[in-house]
């Protein structure tokens, strides 16, 4: 495939998911779209730049800072020019030590689930966007803090200088009510709180999320297919 008809594919894909959020009620010129490239090489972001996709999801530190630099490299190989403009969103478990080599690329950091993440982030990234994590589902290894914590959490965040611009969740397993349930839980917090971003949903589950009020989803399968069905990904 080249670059030219991955692009094609990638902006086909798009129409099909804001079609999806069309479907139930949404408007999908406000629902922003975090392309999760996990897996994925730089040409696939580069194609999902081209594509009009600026936000970017990964979850680990390593893979996100190591397709910056070939992006770069990419770019100054076809004849120099500024990379493409894209804003990189932290969206996985994150462990202090990894923050600061995080840093320089991050600008929404979306999986803050316990202060001393958010105290490292606000050493290494003064200032920094965040999105406070809530765990709905109850399953370990997930990241999250729970509802109950959530408030506390933000107001930490905000003590260490730290914009909380909203929350952030990983849906339940389950029937589509549970589904809906587990996200109208962070909708209500996020209103009680004040808050305007509430990033929930993912290719799976996005109607659900988008049905109780989600402003931003995070996509990856539903954009380029599982992680081996496109040029440079990895296993």
């Amino acid at each position: 495939m080249t670059d030219a008809e991955l692009v094609v594919r990638i902006q086909s894909a798009v129409v099909a998911i804001r079609s999806r959020i069309a479907d139930v009620g949404g408007d999908p010129d406000r629902v922003r779209l975090v392309a999760v490239t996990k897996g994925h090489s730089g040409a696939v972001v580069a194609a999902a730049a081209a594509a009009g996709l600026c936000d970017v999801g990964e979850s680990y530190v390593q893979e996100l800072v190591a397709k910056v630099f070939a992006l770069e490299s990419r770019t100054a190989l076809e004849g120099g020019g500024d990379p493409p403009p894209l804003r990189w969103h932290m969206i996985g478990q994150l462990q202090r030590n990894k923050v600061r080599q995080a840093a320089p690329h991050v600008s929404l950091w979306q999986s803050v689930d316990r202060l001393s993440l958010a105290a490292e982030i606000a050493q290494r990234a003064p200032g920094a966007a965040v999105l406070v994590q809530v765990d709905v589902a109850g399953r370990p290894g997930r990241g999250g803090c729970a509802p109950e914590r959530v408030a506390s959490l933000v107001e930490g965040c905000g003590d260490l200088g730290l914009r909380v611009g909203g929350l952030m969740t990983v849906g339940p397993q389950g029937p589509p009510e549970a589904v809906r349930a587990g996200f109208r839980v962070v909708r209500d917090l996020a209103d009680q709180l004040g808050l305007e971003e509430r990033s929930m949903g993912m290719s799976a589950d996005l109607e659900a999320a988008v049905a109780e009020g989600s402003t931003m989803i995070r996509v990856g399968t539903a954009l380029f297919g599982p992680r081996n069905g496109l040029p440079g990904v990895g296993k």
